[in-house]
C-alpha cells in the first residue's frame, strides 16, 4: 500500500486547499546513517499524525512526518516565522544538540520535503548552463579555519567568516501550478521548488528575513539563538502536464547517452559470445557427433577421444551434492524475484512517486517464492544420489536467507548504536521474522515435497561405476583460470549500470531507467549461459567431467568482480567518513555480493547442465 497522504493529496486544489509539507529523513552523501528530521532540533510539528510507511519505506529508513510550514493555496507569503530556538552551551543537553547540529552541517546533511507526493527541489546552474535539480537541500555549510567555503557556502560569497557554520535558517518557496480548465475549477501542483538562505534576523518576534547570514563559531559560548523563516510564493506554468511532473528532476539526472553507451557494450558482448557458441555447436559439435555416429568398428571406437571419451563419467555427482543444490534452489528463489520485479518496474508500477514499493515488491515475491526454492533444491539432490533430504530441506530453507538476515541484524545493531533512522524498529524486524518463519519456510517444505516425490533427473547416458582417471591438464582448463576468466564477460556487460544503482543507493540519486535494467539484466542471464557453456565445452575436451561445481562458479565468480568494483567506487567516488558508515558500506556490500553469487552462478548452472544433456542425448553409446 501507498502511504495515505500520497493517495490522498494529489488532486485538485481550490482556492480555500491547505497544502501540506511534510519531512523525510535527512542523509549525507559522506555518511550512510540518515538522521530523522527531529534529531536535528527543528521546528516540528507535534499535534498531527504521522503518515503510515510500508515495510519499502521502512527497510530503507524513510520517516516522514508532518511539518510546521502551513500554507493556504495561492496565498503568497514573505519571511513568515515557524519558530525559534535557543541553546545555551553552558547546559550540557543544549551543547549536544548544537554538536549535533554542527556535525550535521560539516558533513553536509541534506533535508528531503514532500509537497502533494513531490519532492521539494533545490535547483542551481552548474557547468555549460545547465541547471541540476537537487531532490534535496542542505541544512548548512562550513568555512574552514583558513577561509576555504565547504560544500553549499561557495553559492554566496558573503559567507567568509572563518572557522564558522552557517545555517540555513529561512526557506524560499516557489509552488508551480496549473489550472484545470476542461474539470472542476481547480488547480493542480506541478513542482514544489527551494531555495535556502541564511539571515541573521536580530529582532526575533517580527523577522525581517534581510541583512547578514545567520553563522555560529566553532568555538562559540554562551547562548546561541535560531528563528526558523520562510516565504512562499505561487507560479503558474501553463507548460508543465500534471502526468509529466517529474520530468525536470528526472532530466537534470546524469546521462541517458551513457546507458546507450552501456547496452551498446552489452550487446557486442553478447553477439561475440553467442557467435562463439553457435560455432561450437554448429561446426564442431556437428562434426564431432557425425563422427561419433560414424564409428561402427571396434578398432574405431578405441581412438575415442574429446568429450565423448568422459560419457560414462559426466553424470557423475558432484562432491559436495547437498550444498550446490541449496545454492542453486536460492538461487532460483533469487531469479524469479528479479526477474517479476524488474518487470512490474518496467510497467510503471514502481515509480519513484510510488515510494518505497520497489523494496516491498522485492521482499514480499521472495516470501512467496519459497516453493521453486524448495522444489530445485529437492529434484537436484535426489538427481545427485542424495538421501538426506530432511538437512536438505532445512538448509534451503534457513542457510543463505539465514547469513543475509544474520549480516543484516549485525548491520541493524550499529544503525541502533548511532541512533539512525535506518535502524529497523523492533516490531518490524520481528513482522520480518515471521513473514520468514510462517510463510517462507513452510512454502519452502512444500516445494521440496513435491521435488522429492517426483523421480529424479533421468540421465541420457549410464555412469561408470569406477570413475575415469582425468589426464594432465594444461594451465588454461585448470579449474582456477577458467573460473577466474568465466566472470569477466558478464561483469563487462553490467559495470556501467552498477555504477549508476550504486549511485542510487550510496549518493542518493533517483534511480528510474528500470527499461535499461531489465534489458541488461537479460543481457546478463544469456552471457552468464554462454560463457559458462563455452568454457564448459573446452573442459569436458580436456577429458575433465567436474562441470557442476565449476559452472556454478565460473559465471558466479562474477560477484568477486562485483566486490572489487564496488571496494573502487568506495575509495574513488564516495566521500564516506566514520567507522560506523564504513561498516555499514561494506555490510550491506557483502549482501548484494551473496545474492549475486547466488543469481549468477544459478545462471551458469542450469545453462551447463542443458548443454552437457543435449550433447550427450544425441551420441550413440555403446
Amino acid at each position: 500500500s501507498t502511504t495515505e497522504w500520497s493517495t490522498c493529496q494529489c488532486g485538485l486544489e481550490t482556492l480555500s486547499s491547505s497544502i501540506e509539507l511534510f519531512v523525510n529523513r535527512l542523509d549525507s552523501v559522506e555518511s550512510v546513517l540518515p538522521y530523522e528530521y527531529t534529531a536535528f532540533d527543528f521546528c516540528s510539528e507535534t499535534e498531527e499524525k504521522r503518515p503510515s510507511e510500508n515495510l519499502g519505506q521502512v527497510l530503507f529508513g524513510e520517516r516522514i512526518e508532518p511539518s510546521p510550514y502551513k500554507f493556504k493555496f495561492k496565498k503568497s507569503v514573505t519571511c513568515q516565522k515557524v519558530c525559534t530556538r535557543s541553546y545555551d552551551t553552558n547546559k550540557p543537553s543544549d551543547r549536544a544538540k548544537l554538536d549535533f547540529l554542527k556535525k550535521g552541517m560539516l558533513l553536509n546533511y541534506q533535508h528531503h520535503w514532500i509537497v502533494d507526493n513531490m519532492p521539494v527541489t533545490w535547483c542551481y546552474d552548474v557547468e555549460e548552463g545547465q541547471k541540476f535539480c537537487n531532490p534535496g537541500f542542505p541544512i548548512g555549510c562550513f568555512v574552514t579555519e583558513v577561509g576555504r567555503p565547504k560544500d553549499a557556502c561557495v553559492v554566496n560569497s558573503n559567507f567568509n567568516e572563518k572557522d564558522a557554520f552557517y545555517i540555513f535558517n529561512h526557506v524560499d518557496i516557489t509552488i508551480h501550478y496549473h489550472i484545470v480548465e476542461h474539470e472542476q475549477l481547480g488547480a493542480r501542483l506541478v513542482a514544489a521548488k527551494i531555495e535556502p538562505k541564511s539571515y541573521e534576523n536580530p529582532n526575533e518576534d517580527s523577522p525581517d528575513c534581510l541583512g547578514k547570514p545567520k553563522f555560529l563559531k566553532d568555538k562559540h559560548t554562551g547562548v546561541f539563538k535560531i528563528s526558523y523563516t520562510y516565504s512562499i510564493n505561487f507560479v503558474e506554468d501553463k507548460n508543465i502536464r500534471w502526468a509529466s511532473r517529474w520530468d525536470y528532476i528526472l532530466e537534470s539526472m546524469p546521462h541517458t547517452n551513457i546507458q546507450w553507451f552501456s547496452i551498446m557494450n552489452s550487446l557486442v558482448i553478447v553477439l561475440f559470445l553467442s557467435g562463439m557458441v553457435a560455432m561450437i555447436m554448429l561446426r564442431t559439435l556437428h562434426k564431432d557427433i557425425a563422427r561419433y555416429n560414424q564409428m561402427d568398428s571396434v578398432e574405431d571406437a578405441q581412438e575415442e577421444f574429446g568429450w565423448k571419451l568422459v560419457h560414462g563419467d559426466v553424470f557423475r555427482p558432484p562432491k559436495k551434492g547437498m550444498l550446490l543444490s541449496v545454492f542453486l534452489g536460492s538461487g532460483t528463489q533469487i531469479f524469479i524475484m528479479t526477474f517479476v520485479t524488474l518487470f512490474f518496474a518496467c510497467l510503471g508500477f514502481l515509480s519513484p512517486a510510488n515510494r518505497g514499493a520497489l523494496m516491498t515488491c522485492s521482499v514480499v515475491l521472495w516470501v512467496l517464492l519459497g516453493t521453486p526454492a524448495g522444489y530445485v533444491a529437492a529434484r537436484l539432490y535426489k538427481s545427485f544420489g542424495g538421501e538426506k533430504w530432511k538437512t536438505n530441506v532445512l538448509l534451503t530453507a534457513f542457510l543463505c536467507p539465514g547469513v543475509v538476515f544474520a549480516d543484516f541484524f549485525v548491520m541493524n545493531l550499529i544503525l541502533w548504536g548511532e541512533g539512525s533512522s535506518a535502524a529497523m524498529p523492533f516490531g518490524t524486524l520481528v513482522a520480518i521474522l515471521a513473514l520468514w518463519f510462517c510463510i517462507s519456510v513452510p512454502l519452502t517444505f512444500i516445494g521440496a515435497y513435491f521435488g522429492f516425490k517426483k523421480t529424479g533427473i533421468e540421465h541420457p547416458v549410464r555412469t561408470n561405476q569406477i570413475p575415469r582417471q582425468i589426464p594432465e591438464q594444461s594451465f588454461y582448463t585448470k579449474p582456477l583460470p577458467g573460473i577466474i576468466m568465466g566472470g569477466v564477460l558478464p561483469f563487462g556487460c553490467i559495470f556501467i549500470q552498477l555504477f549508476f544503482i550504486l549511485n542510487s543507493i550510496w549518493s542518493h540519486q533517483m534511480y528510474y531507467m528500470f527499461g535499461f535494467l531489465f534489458l541488461v539484466f537479460i543481457i546478463l542471464v544469456i552471457t552468464c549461459s554462454e560463457a559458462t557453456i563455452l568454457l564448459c565445452y573446452f573442459h569436458l575436451c580436456a577429458e575433465d567431467y567436474h562441470w557442476q561445481w565449476r559452472s556454478f562458479l565460473t559465471s558466479g565468480f562474477t560477484a568477486i568482480y562485483f566486490l572489487i568494483y564496488a571496494i573502487h567506487y568506495f575509495f574513488s567516488k564516495l566521500q564516506i567518513t566514520g567507522l560506523a558508515s564504513i561498516i555499514l558500506y561494506f555490510g550491506y556490500t557483502m549482501i548484494m555480493a551473496l545474492i549475486f553469487f547466488l543469481f549468477t552462478g544459478t545462471m551458469g548452472f542450469f545453462a551447463c547442465f542443458w548443454f552437457v544433456t543435449k550433447i550427450y542425448s544425441v551420441v550413440k553409446v555403446d
